[in-house]
């Protein structure tokens, strides 16, 4: 085959348009044809105690496995079998509880076929969605989804394009129309992509925070000289003081020993109390981490105690540099 273009820009940028076009208007089509199937499938996903399982042979498995992760990440537990390998000892992935999306153009994919009597006596429902729905897979079918096309987007109506990106549009609903029964939010897909952007979004102070053995508590009474100790080998440079029940009494960092120095002798057997600070800024471990980065922006502080309940239990510390690790900003 000559590689040199034979034919002018003009028809060649028109033939690329015409087959978003065709794509465009073949996804209209369908959306208009949608029924009460869709909702049939959503309740039969939502009822199964087990997962949703997508397979594909060819065009329609790289569908499938797009779809797959899609439903993955916005709260439907999912994975891509391949009909192939699961008629070949891989049919063990799947259980009583399991449903079945089988994606087929034609619904006569002999691999998908000769799967659906296995699938049947395991005892997993299926959802069908095929672009003929008087089909063979159809037919054996718990609910079909249309996902016909008058053509397809190739001018030769061979190579699957229309028909593969409708199929991939009706993935997409159904993840959506899942998002919307389950209630699915922000925070719950951040939850599912934790080292994304989203994900760090909303990340919480207890996310961050140090706890345990790990926060730098000191006693009120502990001498400034032991303190001062104390503080530098906790590279916090920051101290947190509370009683003997762990409550919130105060903070001492490396600003209140400055300002202390400017304003004494500078004698260094006064006890933690006298130079703390008093009712210093806290955070909730249940808080967003971005906004505790607001606090400390705002009051020009690098750390904050983690405190809970009306006694204001010590529970976390929280500096600067455990933000700025975690990339939130």
């Amino acid at each position: 085959m000559d590689e040199t273009l034979t034919r002018d820009h003009d028809s060649i940028l028109e033939a690329a348009r015409r087959a978003l076009g065709d794509e465009a208007e073949a996804i209209r089509a369908v959306a208009a044809r949608l029924n009460g199937e869709i909702l049939r499938a959503v309740d039969l996903i939502l009822t199964s105690r087990g997962r949703l399982i997508v397979s594909g042979m060819g065009k329609s498995g790289l569908v499938g496995r797009k779809i797959s992760a899609t439903l993955s990440s916005t709260g439907t537990p999912s994975f891509f079998l391949h009909p192939a390998e699961a008629l070949h000892g891989d049919l063990g992935m799947v259980t009583e509880q399991d449903v079945l999306l089988l994606l087929s153009n034609s619904g006569e994919t002999d691999e998908i076929v000769r799967l659906i009597p296995f699938l049947r006596r395991i005892g997993a429902r299926i959802i069908a969605l095929v672009g003929n729905v008087t089909s063979t897979m159809a037919k054996m079918a718990d609910v079909v989804l249309d996902a016909s096309v008058a053509r397809e987007a190739c001018p030769m109506n061979l190579a699957p394009t229309s028909s593969t990106t409708v199929a991939m549009a009706m993935g997409d609903a159904l993840a959506i129309a899942l998002i919307e029964a389950r209630g699915f939010r922000e925070k719950d897909f951040a939850y599912l992509h934790p080292s994304g952007s989203l994900g760090r979004r909303f990340l919480t102070v207890r996310d961050l925070m140090h706890a345990g053995e790990r926060i730098p508590f000191a006693p009120p009474g502990m001498p400034l000289k032991d303190a001062i100790l104390a503080m530098s080998r906790g590279g916090f440079g920051a101290l947190v003081i509370a009683d003997q029940t762990g409550c919130l009494l105060g903070v001492f960092t490396d600003g209140d020993l400055r300002r202390y120095f400017e304003r004494s002798n500078g004698a260094l057997d006064v006890p933690l109390s006298t130079v703390m600070t008093k009712q210093p800024r806290r955070t909730s471990p249940d808080r967003l981490a971005m906004e505790a980065l607001k606090t400390m922006e705002e009051k020009s502080i690098t750390s904050l105690p983690v405190v809970e309940g009306e006694t204001a239990k010590v529970v976390g510390f929280l500096h600067l540099h455990d933000i700025l690790r975690s990339r939130l900003v």
